[in-house]
């Protein structure tokens, strides 16, 4: 797999590319239609300003995140733009047999040749039981345990190399490279590249030992980002994929035109974090309901923890805040997400970091209208 289609180069005064992470958030006074249209229009907002990637992560059970199945809603997403790298941010590899992955992620590369990342993880992406009933099974430890056997199973069929006497050697993920044997088959060159996703030094030492890109959860395991980046990096060994370390960053940042506005937007986003880390998971709040909630001193304590690693504020405190966190963890890519709930303010906040990165604005062409 080319370097070059998994390094970017930055755009306008940016330190490094920035991409987009979609949880295709839900808030209060919304549907998910709601929310599926509205990554349609932030996809079609970072293609033409210059965002590098759009990921989409996998949760489950969750009412406030609509992004439970990453391949549909990227192919939804391919099917309205026409440059942008477009991924999962992450599909937890432990929740799927490794040939279905294979098989969706072949579909997404036929469908959107050369754009498509597959970003994988090894958490279930929800709570215990919920995981249970997505694996089938009670022993949960198994898939994470087993991450790395998944992982080269799913390497072995996205590649159609198992060796003979295998098994799986005369099973094929199809769309995939077993087309281009075939009598009259053309087969693209690319297949989706492969990156690992952790909040923490595990998958941060296995991609180091495959030569693959890593992609750290700095958005919500901000303790462990540097710690995971230098042990990625100390730890890297050269492969097909990479002569050297690429490490992406999830960062979670909201930019409007006022100060006093993004506090009140982020102090909803910590009240959604409050409810599920406490069992009550639900729409995102909207900031009127975060104003009318009496916080515990808990609860207080917790919102102004989490809210410390948003980067929020104007569009140039914004841009210092970034420009900080890649000073101090020298990620070669940030990945921003917002989970403001007012779906208009998080395409402003968008908007508003490009401008305060003087990203360019290249209309897209081509692309069909949102439904």
């Amino acid at each position: 797999m080319p370097a070059a289609e998994i390094r970017a180069t930055p755009q306008g005064t940016a330190p490094a590319p920035l991409s987009v992470l979609d949880l295709v958030t839900v808030s209060s006074g919304h549907t998910a239609t709601d929310a599926l249209r509205t990554s349609v229009d932030l996809a079609r907002l970072a293609e033409t300003r210059a965002f590098h990637r759009y990921w989409v992560a996998e949760h489950h059970s969750m009412p406030g995140v609509a992004s439970s199945s990453p391949a549909v809603i990227l192919a939804h997403i391919a099917a309205h733009t026409t440059r942008i790298r477009l991924g999962s941010g992450g599909v937890m590899l432990p929740n799927h047999a490794p040939l279905v992955i294979a098989e969706q992620f072949g579909t997404l590369e036929a469908m959107a040749p050369g754009r498509i990342d597959l970003g994988l993880g090894r958490a279930p992406g929800t709570d215990g039981a919920t995981a249970a009933a997505l694996r089938r099974t009670d022993h949960l430890g198994e898939g994470a345990d087993d991450f790395p056997e998944q992982l080269a199973e799913l390497t072995r069929f996205l590649d159609d190399d198992f060796p003979d006497g295998h098994p799986y050697r005369r099973i094929h993920a199809v769309p995939g490279p077993v087309q281009a044997t075939s009598p009259g088959g053309v087969q693209s060159p690319h297949r989706p590249p492969i990156w690992l996703l952790g909040s923490s030094g595990f998958s941060a030492r296995l991609a180091a030992a495959l030569g693959l890109p890593f992609a750290f959860a700095h958005h919500f395991s901000a303790q462990n980002t540097i710690p995971a980046l230098d042990l990625y990096r100390e730890s890297f060994r050269p492969s097909a994929v990479l002569d050297r370390p690429y490490a992406l960053i999830g960062v979670s940042a909201l930019a409007t035109d006022d100060e006093k506005e993004a506090r009140r937007q982020v102090r909803a986003a910590a009240l959604s974090m409050i409810r599920l880390r406490t069992g009550r998971p639900g729409l995102i709040p909207s900031p009127e309901e975060a104003e009318a909630h009496e916080f515990t001193p808990l609860e207080r304590e917790f919102a102004d923890s989490w809210n410390a690693n948003v980067v929020h504020g104007t569009p140039d405190e914004v841009r210092a805040g970034l420009d900080d966190l890649h000073k101090r963890t020298g990620a070669d890519e940030l990945m921003i997400t917002s989970n403001a709930p007012g779906m208009d303010v998080r395409l402003r906040s968008y908007e508003l970091i490009a401008d305060a990165y003087d990203l360019p604005t290249t209309p897209t062409s081509g692309t069909t209208p949102a439904t």
